[in-house]
Order: structure tokens, then sequence, then C-alpha cells
């Protein structure tokens, strides 16, 4: 195991923060006469973890900016712990705020030291104090033996490390991370993003964290909310909202999906793969049926199940990742599964469908 994922110190020795809520209430942003946020609301309990989860655009890096104090509201109230910290014509700065921040480039200071990065936000403490509080976090992510260097002489993973201790040292009540592991090659996300998450649990602080990774958001956030044209369009847990997505863009966000199109008769959906119930439909509705590759269909060497081919197969980690021509679908059915040597290009297959993964929008 390298230095870069072996590296962190002891989980729940970070300080406790006294967690805060941070309220949304009908805020609006425009910027060049365009609405960035439209009447955005949303309420953190303390101690929660909410991943903004949406496309470029979507306003939750606004979203963050305003938290921050960094970005002035046109209409509507920011409130931490019930106090209006914005309103139009209002704006508490951010170091009055009891924020901490932690951005996706790191925004580390490259003349002052790893110690000095960290004591950067502690100097309402005594030195003794400060300095003590900022070992304590460079402890936690694993940067002890590194306080003397300057940023540039650490890796990506290190320097990640060196804002996030940064950011929780001053015990902040609300701590807003925006985009933080983008910067991260692959074999590091996960064991940072894993640790980044301990640290915050541990510290109970209040947490908002801008992703455009359904995974990450589903793996970090407590809740998720999904913003479009500047407000949420859906929040619930990660699981909710994967399971039962509000329409057919949340749904595709969430994953790519194989889409027949169909009309309801009889309480039911039909396609090529089967029928589909749809007991809440009335009859002559046009529908779409989307169907996850992961779940949605399994692919299996024998009946029973509808007759397909396998047209292309890649290999990933412990999985198959396969299209499959099915007689009248228009478009091959992309389906993951574990790994089988059996299943080859031009393999002939029988699918089936499992219910649970297979989604269906009325058609507006």
């Amino acid at each position: 195991m390298t230095e870069e994922l072996a590296g962190w110190g002891t989980r729940g020795t970070t300080g406790v923060s006294f967690a805060a809520t941070l309220d949304f209430d009908a805020v609006d942003v425009r910027l060049g006469g365009r609405a960035v946020l439209n009447q955005f609301s949303l309420t953190l309990r303390p101690g929660e973890i909410v991943c903004l989860l949406g496309e470029s655009g979507s306003g939750k890096s606004t979203a963050l900016r305003v938290a921050a104090g960094i970005q002035p509201i046109h209409a509507g109230a920011v409130r931490i712990n019930g106090e209006t910290v914005s309103a139009p014509g209002l704006t508490t700065p951010p170091d009055r705020r009891g924020i901490g921040l932690m951005f996706q480039d790191f925004a580390l200071f490259p003349h002052l030291t790893v110690l000095q990065n960290v004591v950067f936000g502690l100097r309402r403490l005594g030195r003794a104090a400060a300095l003590a509080q900022a070992r304590a976090a460079l402890r936690r992510v694993g940067l002890a033996d590194r306080e003397a260097d300057f940023p540039h002489m650490l890796s990506g993973g290190q320097q990640q490390r060196l804002a996030l201790a940064r950011s929780v040292a001053p015990r902040p009540g609300v701590l807003l991370l925006d985009e933080p592991f983008s910067s991260l090659d692959a074999r590091l996300r996960e064991t940072v993003r894993e640790e980044t998450l301990a640290v915050l649990r541990e510290t109970n602080v209040t947490s908002l964290i801008v992703t455009h990774d359904p995974e990450e958001a589903m793996v970090l956030g407590d809740r998720v909310a999904l913003l479009r044209h500047g407000r949420i369009a859906q929040i619930g847990t990660g699981a909710e909202i994967y399971r039962q997505p509000i329409d057919l863009s949340a749904a595709r966000f969430f994953s790519p999906l194989s889409e027949i199109e169909t009309i309801v008769a009889d309480g039911r959906a039909a396609t090529p793969l089967g029928d589909v119930a749809t007991p809440d439909l009335a009859d002559g509705t046009r529908v779409t049926v989307a169907i996850r590759p992961a779940g949605g269909a399994r692919l299996r060497l024998s009946g029973p199940g509808t007759p397909g081919r396998v047209i292309s197969k890649r290999d990933a980690i412990g999985e198959d990742i396969c299209e499959v021509k099915v007689s009248g679908l228009d478009n091959p059915l992309g389906v993951r599964q574990p790994a089988s040597a059996a299943l080859a290009v031009g393999q002939d297959v029988f699918v089936t469908l499992n219910r649970e993964h297979v989604l269906v929008f009325v058609r507006v």
C-alpha cells in the first residue's frame, strides 16, 4: 500500500464542532440577467451532510458561494443557527459566519508552510492553542511529519488532506466543500473520500458538498438534493432518488438507460422484453419504460427469457458491460452484471427483466 493510501491518522481523534443549522429560504440570485438560483430553499440540520448534485450551470456552486457569503442574493434569506447572514442588501462576511471552506483547487497559501496554512485560520486563538489545534488536525490527516514543508512539496492527495485539515481545524459550525475530490485520480479518490467522510462524521460538522458525481453524492450524503435550473428538483436519500426518480431526466442523471416507448393497455406496458405492470396509469397513457444497465436485466445462456445476441462486451473490474441486440428494440440493450467467461460477442442469450430496476415514466 502506498504512503498516499496508508498515511491517514487514527480515526476518532478529530475535534468536535458545534454543528449549526443552515437554511436557504427562497433565495434568488441573478447573474448577467439570468436567474442562477430561483426560489432556492433548503434546510440542513445540525451534523447533517447534504450533497448538492447537478449538471454544470444548475446553480450548485452558486448556492455554495451564497452560503459562504461570497455571493450576494437578490431575494430571500440565508440563516445560520436562525441568524440572517444573507438578504437583499445584507451579506455577512465569510469570516463572521462560523463556516469552513474547502475549494476544488484547495486554495492553499503557497508561501506558507503546511503548519502555517492550518494556523492561519486559527488566528483568534492564542498562539499555543492555535498550534496545538493545528497539529492535532495535521495528525488526523497524516501530515504531522510534513508541517515544515510547503504545499508544492506535497502530492495532490496530500494537498487535499492539508485543505481538509485547514478547513476542520477551526471547528466550524458549517463546512462547505466544492467538488473536493475532482482533481484526484481514480486510484486515490475512493480512499480519500472515505477518510474525508470519516473526518466529517467525527467533527459532527454540518456539511454542504457540491458534486456532479451521482455515486459520490450517494456515498457521502445523508440526503442528496438534485438541482435543476436553480432550484431543487428532488431531495431525499441517495437510495430514494435513485430508486424513485421524479422524472426521466432525474433517472438519466444517475445512470445510462435503455428506453422503450410504449402505451399502457390493460394495466400493463408491453415491451419486447415482456410486460411491465402499470396499475396506477390509465389505458392509452403514453409511457417510457426505462431499464438501468445495473440490475435492470439479466443475461443467461438458457431460457426462460427473451432471445438476444451479445454485440459488444467490455471487461470492467468484476463486471461485464454488454450491449445486447433484441428483436423489436431500436437500440441495443445495455447490461452490467457479474463477470462471466461464458459471455462473448456473438453469444446467443436470454434476457429477463428485474422489475425492481425498471422505471416507467409518463411521456409529456
